[in-house]
């Protein structure tokens, strides 16, 4: 047990994110100026989803426009130290010394986006159908500032790292010839490449581009409604009420409230900034170490870019890249791999937490008891849009766009209706007016949240976007694919052991869609198409081995923010997630040699398969986690084979080699219980509530 700090007194925990009101700004400031603008961008988007007669790459191009100008205003804002003050003296801010090189940066390139677009948009036809491989001199100079403005604003969005990749795609693209072995080609022209970006309105208004226009860009909206009603203060506080119930309960406030918020963020590293604001001090305040606690934050913001229905935006991705597949499809397959994730990072944070939890008593975590009518009516505010959102998705069956549309329009709904029923009926200590005022404030904000999330996202796939089709030109993805092929020699365990690695480095510093684009476009056809394996066992192993770079060292960039917001050392952090979310680790290899447990159907396999690798994931959790209370050598021993039995279970492609491993699992499960040292089945009974709220941690080990 850890010692008790001085914070750990303290009792003023505020649970909520910080949300923006009327007053905070002054009526003409740089927020508010946001705000206004995004009303036209968003009522374009709905109208869009509505009507659909323009041609999706016309609306490409009119979406990517409106979205950098937006982008460049909220850059402007955050310059002037969040745009609340008046507008003039905002932009002396913004415009004054020390910004004066980034402000200018930024309206230049708000007004090469607005000429650029402009000129595009009214020369659509010519240059989209009818100018296919040849330009005017004006258009490539046109096209080469747009293309260094890109570059910029996705530096401003994404640093150094996303920079690399798309100079080192541009440079490969152009200088093919001095690339080494297989990857060597004749090289693209400049004229080819500025075609390929800009003037044929592909590369950065290509596919990726149209999607997150047409799917994504609806759902964001939808969270950023979530947020400004708030729905993700109700997520919080009912992760500090599992508190009461379980002895790892304040750990587990960062398992759940990270995992829920992370699967609508798109980006495990942002993600964990924003909740570990919240659960690190938390958990060091509890005597947690502050190792474990950045740790614990960076798996769970992890996990949650691969739950349902969301999964950080990459399961829109996904349904539009696999060839005959549905968006309901992806989240049906996604299912299973998810539950295992959740499930056995709770388990471990369970184990690693509780030796260092200090007594707490949850209810000072919670300052503002909720009454049970209001949580009820809470969750039919929140609960309706999603339900409907499943309706329309798993049994209309309506396209992805529809179903966003109608649930952004109910979020709204609910957001608004009920807080009026609820002052016009005295539930509420508002007037009708003052709740009309704040419902329709909350829908203003929520649409400048929307815009903020959106806007780095359809960056970076714009950008994406742009090198894959410089990469396509040169025919790398052949390339990539026959070089695998020769490395591995044909082995297919090596070949998913190289894949990973690539898919590692190239998620390195990205966030969860723009990983997964590269990766499902790069390195997916080769398993599919050199190894014969099913299109969803592909991308799901690609999926889950380019979200590792957040947790792999020496980048691990989201351990690195949660480490900097819990003040620990950077690689003991890495050491704790990579023992929390081992599973991650080996799950991509169950989907190479157990296809079938990410099936977009439910059969007997997939039962068969889902059990045995959650069973053999627990395993490599209790192996790695757990506290045995034998002597030193025979833990030691204990812990290895739990883990090499564990894997095996998880991923060895016999049947019957896999239930051997499992019966010898319970085996040692059955004669640790017998033995008391200690007794896992004690523990797992505290996981999900049957200790009654004991605060005994029963996982330390035995002192005999």
């Amino acid at each position: 047990m850890s010692d008790t700090t001085d914070e750990s007194t303290e009792t003023d925990t505020e649970v909520g994110f910080d949300t923006e009101q009327p007053g905070d700004a002054e009526t003409f400031s740089l927020r508010n100026l946001l705000i206004l603008c995004s009303l036209p961008f968003w009522a374009v988007i709905i109208w869009y989803a509505w009507d659909q007669t323009w041609a999706r790459a016309y609306y490409g191009v009119i979406f990517l426009g409106g979205v950098l100008e937006l982008y460049v205003l909220s850059e402007l804002m955050d310059m002037a130290g969040g745009g609340r003050g008046h507008i003039i003296e905002d932009l002396k801010t913004a415009y004054g010394p020390g910004n004066r090189l980034h402000a200018g940066l930024l309206t230049f390139s708000a007004l090469d986006v607005l000429v650029t677009i402009t000129y595009i948009a009214t020369n659509f036809q010519e240059l989209y159908v009818s100018g296919l491989g040849r330009a005017a001199t004006n258009e490539y100079i046109m096209a080469i500032v747009f293309t260094f403005v890109i570059i910029y604003l996705t530096w401003r969005s994404f640093g150094l790292t996303f920079l690399s990749v798309i100079f080192l795609g541009i440079l490969y693209g152009r200088y093919g010839a001095f690339a080494p072995g297989a990857l060597s080609h004749g090289g693209l022209t400049w004229e080819r490449i500025l075609r390929t970006l800009v003037i044929s309105v592909d590369g950065f208004f290509g596919f990726l581009t149209q999607l997150v226009a047409a799917w994504i860009a609806l759902f964001l909206l939808y969270a950023g409604f979530l947020k400004s009603y708030g729905a993700f203060d109700l997520i919080m506080r009912l992760a500090f009420r599992s508190a009461r119930y379980i002895d790892s309960g304040i750990a587990q406030t960062a398992v759940l409230a990270s995992a829920v918020i992370g699967s609508v963020n798109g980006s495990q590293t942002a993600n964990a900034g924003m909740t570990g604001s919240f659960t690190i001090p938390l958990m060091k305040r509890n005597g947690m170490k502050p190792e474990t606690a950045g740790a614990i934050e960076a798996v769970a913001s992890t996990s949650g870019q691969v739950l349902p229905p969301v999964m950080g935006a990459a399961a829109f991705i996904m349904a539009s890249l696999i060839t005959g597949v549905t968006y309901a499809d992806v989240i049906v397959a996604g299912l299973i791999p998810a539950a295992i994730l959740v499930v056995t990072i709770a388990i471990a944070v369970h184990y690693v937490s509780v030796p260092q939890l200090d007594d707490v008593d949850p209810e000072i975590l919670i300052q503002d008891a909720m009454p049970r009518s209001e949580f009820l009516t809470e969750l039919v505010k929140y609960g309706l849009p999603l339900a409907i959102l499943i309706y329309l998705l798993g049994i209309v069956q309506v396209t992805v766009m529809t179903a966003a549309l109608y649930t952004a329009v109910s979020m709204v709904a609910t957001g608004t209706i009920i807080p009026m029923l609820q002052s016009l009926t005295g539930v509420s200590d508002e007037t009708a007016g003052e709740s009309a005022t704040r419902s329709v404030w909350e829908t203003l904000n929520g649409m400048r949240e929307g815009v903020v999330v959106l806007a780095p996202v359809t960056i970076i796939l714009a950008a994406i976007n742009g090198v894959v089709d410089i990469l396509t030109a040169t025919g790398v993805p052949t390339k990539i694919s026959l070089t695998l092929m020769d490395l591995s020699g044909g082995i297919l365990l090596v070949a998913a052991i190289l894949a990973m690695i690539i898919c590692i480095v190239l998620g390195l510093g990205m966030p969860t869609t723009a990983s997964y684009t590269i990766v499902a476009l790069l390195i997916a056809p080769t398993l599919t198409n050199q190894f014969l394996l099913p299109q969803f066992a592909s991308h799901f192993f690609v999926f889950y081995a380019a979200i590792l770079a957040g947790l792999t060292p020496p980048i691990a960039t989201c351990v690195a923010v949660a480490c900097g917001i819990a003040g620990a050392d950077f690689w003991k952090s890495c050491l704790e997630a990579i023992k929390i979310s081992a599973p991650l680790f080996i799950l991509p290899f169950t989907f190479i040699y157990h296809p079938e447990i990410v099936s977009a159907e439910f059969g007997t396999q997939t039962l068969i398969s889902g059990s045995l690798a959650m069973i053999g994931a627990i395993a490599v959790i209790h192996g790695i986690n757990y506290r045995f209370g034998f002597g030193k050598a025979v833990s030691l021993g204990a812990g290895v084979a739990f883990f090499v039995l564990g894997i095996v279970t998880m991923v060895h492609p016999s049947r019957v080699v896999q239930f051997g491993s499992f019966a010898a699992i319970i085996a040692m499960y059955v004669l640790q219980t017998i033995t008391g040292k200690p007794n896992p089945v004690a523990n797992i009974r505290n996981l999900v509530g049957s200790s009654g709220g004991s605060t005994t941690p029963s996982v330390e080990p035995d002192t005999e």
